[in-house]
């Protein structure tokens, strides 16, 4: 994960200190000298010698003679080895500063300005901490902290989300996910959950539902009672749902394979509660997926149609005064507000509305959550009402 994460940076170094033009590079042998220098110029646990050494010993044959050479000319010139300055190219700058592609940096430049641009760039190459939503139907978030803490993990609660908990340097494979105490979710992601506002006995549709998070965590706020349909395109992945809702203790959720732009007439004003967490870009999530980074940044503006063709199929299923949350993990204007906007000039029954979680304030009634700012995925949340009229 960090060669793909530092990739950029990385070949910029290799062609810095090769008389070999990198296109002349065999692959494997590109690869090696991309993992040694990762390991040498962002590892401080690896000693500098066993790092040259193994990954020399990797090569074949026929190429350790120019890995060593490579590797060895980085540790002799690497407190010489400069990147390009800031105030002579600032697009250059930031990608081989922090390794994203030139065309990411501009855009988000565009969107968010040099600086905030700089800030969530930074934010996005620090390893997140694993977030868990507590199951309050089982534990208390106390309890559950005060377990965790016992097993030597550090734990806190999340600044925001009401059920969360922050473990630092922890992976799932550290807790009983098993035991159904919590599930894993991004505490922005728990955000959206809150924003939803579910209640005990209403009827919540989930259009494209898996990994099923939202869903879970509505059904736990509902106290397990009431009726959660969660729908996707893939069959498979409501399996998924199924035996995790079964583990959580949760009996109010049903799945259904549907393709969130197709309407149904039986599902037409019979929800209270409506989630569209619809397919977008990934952009707000490259902490946790750094190969996000060399996606087309086009694919966002692919996406946008279907996106609202999904948000303007599920409102129809929405009861007069009920709620819709729109939701994606971008960053990206066009698949956020830009698509909410379109919406409420197409549909005037709908209106946004002001919410507010723990810290979170959005008088607007949308929001972009952003790593460097809430410290969280990158991730945006609408709050819409189907007007009482």
């Amino acid at each position: 994960y960090g060669v793909i994460e530092r990739k950029i940076t990385l070949d910029y170094l290799i062609a810095s200190l090769s008389d070999m033009p990198m296109e002349k590079i065999e692959l494997s042998v590109l690869n090696l000298l991309r993992m040694g220098l990762y390991q040498l110029r962002f590892l401080d646990r690896i000693p500098a010698h066993a790092a040259l050494n193994e990954t020399v010993a990797l090569a074949p044959k026929r190429s350790r003679g120019f890995v060593n050479a490579l590797l060895r000319s980085y540790q002799r010139q690497k407190d010489s080895l400069t990147l390009p300055k800031r105030e002579a190219d600032f697009v250059r700058y930031l990608s081989l500063t922090y390794s994203y592609p030139e065309p990411l940096c501009r855009k988000l430049i565009g969107q968010y300005g040099e600086s905030q641009t700089e800030a969530m760039l930074d934010a996005f190459n620090r390893i997140p901490p694993m977030t868990v939503r507590t199951n309050t139907l089982k534990i208390s978030r106390a309890e559950l902290l005060a377990m965790l803490s016992e097993k030597g993990l550090s734990v806190s609660p999340t600044k925001n989300a009401p059920q969360g908990i922050r473990m630092e340097n922890a992976s799932p494979s550290d807790i009983q996910l098993e035991d159904g105490l919590c599930f894993v979710q991004d505490e922005a992601s728990q955000i959206a959950t809150a924003v939803l506002d579910a209640r005990a006995g209403d009827t919540v549709y989930d259009i494209c539902a898996c990994p099923g998070s939202k869903s879970f965590g509505a059904a736990i706020t509902m106290q397990n009672t009431g009726n959660i349909t969660c729908f996707d395109i893939h069959e498979n992945k409501l399996s998924l749902v199924r035996s995790s809702a079964e583990r959580l203790g949760i009996t109010i959720i049903k799945t259904e394979a549907r393709d969130g732009r197709d309407y149904s007439e039986a599902l037409s004003g019979q929800a209270d509660k409506v989630i569209c967490d619809v397919p977008c870009s990934g952009f707000g999530v490259v902490a946790k997926k750094p190969e996000i980074r060399y996606k087309d940044i086009d694919s966002s503006l692919n996406l946008r149609n279907i996106q609202y063709d999904i948000l303007n199929n599920a409102c129809r299923y929405v009861k007069k005064g009920g709620i819709l949350v729109y939701s994606t993990c971008t960053v990206f204007s066009e698949e956020n507000e830009d698509n909410v906007k379109r919406f409420l000039g197409e549909h005037p029954e709908f209106c946004l509305v002001p919410f507010t979680v723990g810290d979170i304030h959005a008088p607007l009634g949308m929001l972009t959550l952003l790593p460097h700012i809430h410290d969280t995925d990158g991730f945006f949340i609408a709050k819409l009402q189907r007007k009482d009229i």
